[in-house]
């Protein structure tokens, strides 16, 4: 996984309309017996059983295959997911975050998440966006007439905007994930940015139970 700060993310968007997407869509299983953290691995198994056929061919009708969406206008990849209601529902498996972030996603937006696939995005620097279903159909479709629009997440005010249609939400977010994210901390990090304060803390106790 990639720890990069949070601020404003703004990117187009790659559109994968599936409710109930389950872990073993998002990664087959047969991917969670590798010992490897490599993201490109994982990336490059993301989605794998709708990209590609049994004989590794590309099919054509998925999104991610199609032309308008393979490739993204800046950067190279879209740093956003559209993805359909109860996205990363079925088995807890962390590796279904570990594709998504190794695929260079930043943000998935959806009107609802799997509580475990939720904290897992947000552990591998991932940021899982809820929204109304009424917004998330219309980024659906201003998606789909142009697949070159941009959405921005502002994760200092906690806002999404449509730049096409100027409407925006906000989102919720636990204030100690927004933290990290902002900062780029996992939860040692965190931890090690207050070493200060432990080692005061522990002088403290020790005093009092002197």
């Amino acid at each position: 996984m990639s720890k990069q700060k949070f601020d404003i993310i703004q990117s187009t968007c790659l559109p994968i309309e599936i409710d109930n997407c389950n872990t073993d869509l998002i990664i087959p299983a047969r991917y969670l017996a590798s010992t490897t953290r490599d993201p490109k691995f994982f990336g490059d198994a993301f989605m794998h059983d709708l990209r590609y056929d049994a004989e590794g061919k590309p099919m054509p009708d998925f999104v991610m295959n199609q032309p308008a969406y393979s490739e993204a206008p800046r950067k190279g990849v879209h740093e956003i997911i559209i993805g359909g209601q109860n996205w990363g529902s079925g088995s807890s498996r962390e590796h279904a975050a570990w594709a998504i972030a190794g695929y260079g996603v930043r943000v998935v937006i959806s009107s609802s998440f799997a509580d475990i696939h939720r904290n897992n995005l947000l552990n591998c620097f991932v940021l899982p966006v809820v929204v109304s279903r009424e917004f998330q159909q219309e980024l659906f479709q201003t998606v789909k007439d142009n697949p070159k629009a941009e959405v921005k997440v502002d994760v200092p005010n906690q806002t999404v905007t449509n730049l096409t249609t100027g409407r925006s939400e906000q989102f919720p977010i636990n204030s100690y994930k927004k933290y990290c994210l902002m900062n780029a901390y996992d939860d040692i990090d965190f931890l090690l940015s207050n070493t200060s304060k432990i080692e005061e803390y522990e002088k403290e106790i020790n005093c009092k139970w002197r």
